[in-house]
């Protein structure tokens, strides 16, 4: 099995893998590689398949054909057999503590509203990984400050505004240190005026660690600035992949040139 990308060793690979959903194929016979500490953004029209990438990766969904590997071993499927020369599904003790690895912001903010802003930063850290009130407190208020909201550490979720909800939405999953962090269109369900701040702190974020991102976006300004490169899906497949101002300023195929245009 390979283990190099054009960037270096391999975080993730998607190896001829299919998903669908009765009659209807998602994805179709994907190739896909990331080395680690890449970004890459994942562009194209609606039901393209951009989502369900995201999704198999924090197992929500499982592949119909194919298999998920991360840092070079097999992630949607374990070894089976005397040998351990066969794949079979992954059942959820082998899932659990691999899933750890992979964070995801989601387009809604799923904060727990009963719980302050740093209660809900501190809650995975404690439950998941095991660290005690003190260090997950100290782990959740350097986050807070990160993402800018500091001063909210004692607000609920409710009292805050959409950009604000989702900055702690990004804080709660960097808390888990995260080595794939999964962004999935993260400003789609916010105001036009609170885009540019949750767009801002991604970009301190990318531009301040070494984490493997994949990013589902409509922003392209925000894809040129973080991407170290971009694919553009149709119909389940990558039609074109190439670093962001070659794909964006001189796209080889007609129908990205026709969706470049449709977004704006």
């Amino acid at each position: 099995m390979p283990t190099e990308t054009d960037h270096g060793p391999e975080k993730v690979r998607f190896a001829r893998v299919t998903k669908r959903f009765g009659d209807h194929t998602v994805l179709d016979g994907l190739d896909l590689a990331v080395a680690p500490g890449e970004r890459v953004t994942l562009i194209g029209p609606s039901g393209s398949g951009k989502t369900t990438i995201l999704r198999l990766l924090m197992t929500l969904e499982r592949v119909t054909d194919g298999v998920v590997h991360v840092d070079g071993e097999p992630y949607s499927h374990m070894p089976s057999g005397r040998a351990g020369d066969k794949l079979v599904p992954a059942d959820e003790r082998y899932l659990a503590p691999r899933r750890r690895r992979v964070g995801m912001v989601f387009q809604q903010f799923n904060l727990f509203p009963h719980m302050s802003v740093l209660a809900n930063v501190m809650e995975a850290p404690r439950h998941v990984l095991g660290l005690d009130g003190d260090e997950a407190a100290a782990r959740a208020r350097d986050l807070l400050g990160l993402v800018g909201l500091a001063e909210k550490e004692d607000e609920h979720p409710t009292r805050l505004s959409g950009g604000q909800q989702q900055r702690v939405a990004i804080a709660r999953a960097l808390a888990m240190r995260p080595e794939l962090l999964l962004l999935d269109e993260v400003t789609s369900a916010l105001d036009p005026e609170l885009v540019a701040e949750v767009l801002d702190v991604l970009r301190d974020v990318a531009a301040g660690t070494d984490i493997t991102m994949l990013c589902v976006t409509h922003e392209m300004g925000f894809a040129r600035d973080i991407s170290h490169r971009i694919l553009m899906f149709d119909e389940g497949r990558v039609l074109e992949s190439d670093a962001p101002e070659r794909l964006l300023d001189d796209p080889e195929h007609e129908r990205t040139r026709a969706f470049l245009r449709s977004i704006g």
